[in-house]
């Protein structure tokens, strides 16, 4: 299960209003650098894979690849701004350690 705060979703639809294309769907996913050894991605795709799992959430579709889920079931995403500009928060429970940068974690 994913979980996306109603800020997240907000800044969501916001950045895909701004592609003018509505069939945009979320992909979050991990990859393998970082200080911890892995990060976080998240971008628009055009369609799911054979291997995504598909959650809904709050009206958005998100779609984790196969190799990604175990590392990303129970996350919740949110958005916050501070002086440093706005970004994408992570909270995942499977994550043992987190790096100050918020976008790396280790397993």
């Amino acid at each position: 299960m994913i979980l996306l705060s109603d800020s997240a979703t907000n800044e969501i639809l916001r950045l895909k209003a701004k592609r003018h294309n509505s069939g945009l769907l979320l992909r979050l996913g991990i990859q393998s650098t970082g200080c911890l050894g892995l990060s976080y991605t998240i971008e628009f795709n055009e369609g799911a894979q054979s291997d995504d799992q598909v959650f809904h959430c709050n009206g958005i579709e998100v779609l984790i690849d196969s190799k990604s889920l175990p590392y990303l079931n129970g996350l919740t995403l949110d958005y916050s701004e501070d002086l440093m500009g706005g970004g994408f928060r992570y909270r995942n429970p499977n994550a043992t350690q987190h790096c100050s940068c918020g976008n790396s974690f280790s397993i």
